[in-house]
């Protein structure tokens, strides 16, 4: 594990560098034609100095209020992230202020990921804009993009006074996003880690629980555990429907940092005005061209969500389909009345007989890499693939539908059924479905890991596995394929040298793969 640390560190670095670079040259134009932005300084939790911009309506003169939208920045960027869209925002009638949160470039402190601090922070914020600024108290919002739109949803849970919100690519439970299925999302937390490291300064209990999760270190899995509650909205669901805030939830499909199916589960316990928009791509990509001042989904939707809810606009968003949906594959979008009536229609392959993998070799069928792996399926189509004749089956089982004589539109999210014998007590393996054309190439559909520990060996157990969440079209003639094997660049394994997995299908108790589909 500690081999790996340090290129994925350098990987992420120079993915964080990238990033920053290329916002600060795309808002430069914007920032420059702003003459109402003003940079100031504003006290946060305990002294911290946050640094910020503040954009006003042209032509504020102090006999009005204005609808107020904060921002808080991104994991690793700089305060002028959003000045391309603070300026649209200030432009329509809106104090826009965007801050820089604690522990990143000139603000003080240290990284706290979205911890007390941080959340007192906006509550801080929100306190000196209403006392500096045109704003109303009445009409606050506020919005980010990632670790932005985390702290916002928090925030949100927090702070009564905010009556909107619009959190993109963010989370609402932390640790099921980075340790799903109790399986370490190694190269994500390495990306994180290493834009932390290189912009910021990382507290020492961020510090440790990094170091846990990469030591797989089990006697302080509940540490971990309990940190990430601390900092997940979905720990606070009640706080925040009983504040009443509007909540605009926005994701990828393919986001490798905070996986939709969180969202979707955190969605459906939500009681006042929601609304739940997931579109191709990884994490933040699809916000990302709206950050350059271009025309982007995302931000247009957030805006209608502000016009309505914080200025009463009737621009329709309220009586649209709450749930958004578009494809991987084609089309447009797609509108559902809640999460449940996606997928609705399920369709199982069964996946018969009794099967033996050997763990610790990668078979060739892999998640694809953290960022770029999903942006090439998002720009060009081409997710992962693996060729189903080739996959070794010493290392992969693979079990196959019949070919299907119409599409099979993908909707929601899969399940894995199964009964599983390890021969050690502890274990990892990665599931995937692939959509399968006529030569035996698959195109990843969706995967997820598990792991367990304490396990009796030669003891079978059932297994229960969600995929991630997403929305795929099966061609005509295409199969679908389930693929199981035991290593994944993206994760952590646990399998012991030498370990063996049995698959198998009890009479009594089928295995299968239950696919969501959209109903025709």
């Amino acid at each position: 594990m500690g081999h790996g640390r340090a290129p994925l560190r350098t990987a992420a670095g120079a993915v964080s560098a990238a990033l920053i670079a290329g916002t600060v040259v795309g808002l430069a134009p914007a920032a420059q034609a702003a003459p109402a932005v003003r940079f100031v300084d504003i006290t946060g939790d305990g002294g911290t100095v946050l640094k910020a911009n503040v954009l006003t309506p042209a032509g504020a003169d102090g006999t009005r209020d204005y609808p107020l939208v904060v921002l808080p920045t991104s994991w690793g960027l700089p305060q002028i992230e959003y000045l391309a869209q603070a300026q649209k925002l200030a432009d329509s009638g809106y104090v826009v202020l965007t801050y820089n949160v604690r522990g990143f470039w000139q603000s003080g402190g240290q990284i706290e990921v979205a911890g007390p601090p941080d959340i007192a922070d906006a509550s801080k914020v929100i306190d000196w804009a209403l006392a500096h600024t045109p704003a109303d108290p009445q009409r606050v919002g506020m919005a980010g993009v990632s670790y932005g739109a985390g702290i916002s949803l928090l925030a949100a849970a927090h702070d009564k006074r905010i009556k909107a919100v619009a959190a993109l690519s963010g989370w609402a439970d932390l640790i099921d996003s980075i340790y799903s299925g109790r399986t370490q999302h190694v190269q994500a937390a390495a990306v994180l880690d290493g834009a932390g490291t290189l912009t910021g300064r990382e507290s020492p209990e961020v510090r440790e629980i990094f170091d846990n999760l990469y030591a797989s270190d089990l006697s302080k899995e509940q540490q971990m555990i309990d940190w990430g509650r601390k900092r997940s909205v979905g720990t606070y669901v009640d706080q925040l429907n009983s504040n009443g805030a509007a909540v605009m939830l926005a994701n990828a499909w393919g986001d490798t940092v905070f996986p939709a199916n969180q969202y979707a589960g955190f969605y459906e316990k939500l009681t006042g005005p929601k609304r739940l928009e997931l579109r191709p791509g990884d994490h933040a990509t699809a916000e990302l061209t709206g950050l350059f001042g271009l025309p982007n989904d995302v931000w247009t939707d957030t805006e209608r969500w502000f016009d309505h809810y914080l200025k009463g606009a009737d621009n329709g968003i309220d009586r649209e389909q709450p749930v958004q949906l578009k494809s991987r594959s084609a089309g447009g979008y797609e509108g559902y009345p809640d999460w449940k009536s996606v997928g609705a229609t399920r369709r199982k392959v069964a996946l018969a007989g009794s099967t033996t993998i050997h763990a610790n070799v990668d078979s060739g069928a892999d998640g694809g890499i953290v960022f770029l792996s999903s942006i090439l399926d998002q720009v060009a189509q081409l997710p992962p693939i693996a060729s189903m004749p080739l996959l070794p089956r010493r290392w992969a089982a693979v079990w196959q539908s019949e070919r299907y004589g119409t599409a099979q539109q993908v909707r929601g999210t899969a399940r894995l059924h199964t009964t599983l014998t390890p021969t050690k007590e502890s274990g990892t393996f990665v599931a995937y479905l692939y959509d399968v054309g006529p030569l035996g190439i698959g195109k990843l559909v969706t995967h997820a890991p598990l792991s367990w520990h304490g396990r009796t060996p030669g003891e079978p157990f059932g297994v229960d596995l969600d995929l991630f969440s997403t929305a795929y079209d099966v061609p005509a003639g295409h199969r679908l394929a389930l693929v199981v094997d035991t290593v994944d660049p993206l994760y952590t394994e646990h399998n012991p040298s030498g370990a063996q997995l049995t698959f198998s299908s009890p009479s009594d108790d089928p295995s299968y793969v239950s696919v969501p589909l959209r109903e025709q």
